[in-house]
């Protein structure tokens, strides 16, 4: 298990994190270098290989940031922020097996009802605006369940493909 950033309402936002080993029953820290701005409720997606963190909020800002962590190598690398969605917070990602896609969410005014997928591979981000079958903004939202090319949620199907 792999956590990261966060808020303490006595410390602040952090930009740190730590590994947990089952095995063994002991934490590791995670890197700092490169890691991203201190943040919290940003949404968080393991790949396979690397868990991939995106947007969150710190004091009066809503980020459209990310990175990626190895926990190989102990080491971030930042997501592009090219076409990435508005920043924002309390939004939910979840991971396609290739690609990690985000919607709805928060920046402090207004409720989303866009998102965007990011693909590690390419480093790359496609936006996705509000469609027929997506009408409602959506924050502070369950998980969304993927099923084959269909990404449905608790109010509203959306399909990317």
């Amino acid at each position: 298990m792999i956590v990261w950033g966060g808020v303490n309402n006595f410390a602040g936002d952090f930009n740190t994190g730590g590994r947990y080993n089952p095995g063994t029953d002991t934490w590791a820290t995670t890197s700092t270098a490169n890691a991203p701005t201190a943040r919290y409720s940003h949404t968080a997606v393991w790949t396979g290989s690397e868990m991939i963190i995106w947007g969150g909020h710190h004091v009066t800002s809503s980020f459209n940031t990310g990175g990626r962590y190895n926990p190989g190598t102990d080491s971030w690398t930042a997501t592009s922020a090219t076409n990435a969605p508005s920043g924002r917070y309390n939004h939910t990602a979840v991971w396609t097996g290739s690609e990690m896609i985000i919607w709805g969410g928060y920046d402090g005014t207004s409720s989303f009802n866009t998102g965007g997928r990011y693909n590690p591979g390419t480093d790359t981000w496609t936006n996705h605006q509000c469609n027929q079958r997506a009408r409602w903004p959506i924050l502070s939202h369950g998980s969304l369940e993927w099923q084959r090319n269909d990404y449905l949620g608790r109010h509203w199907e959306f399909r990317p493909f």
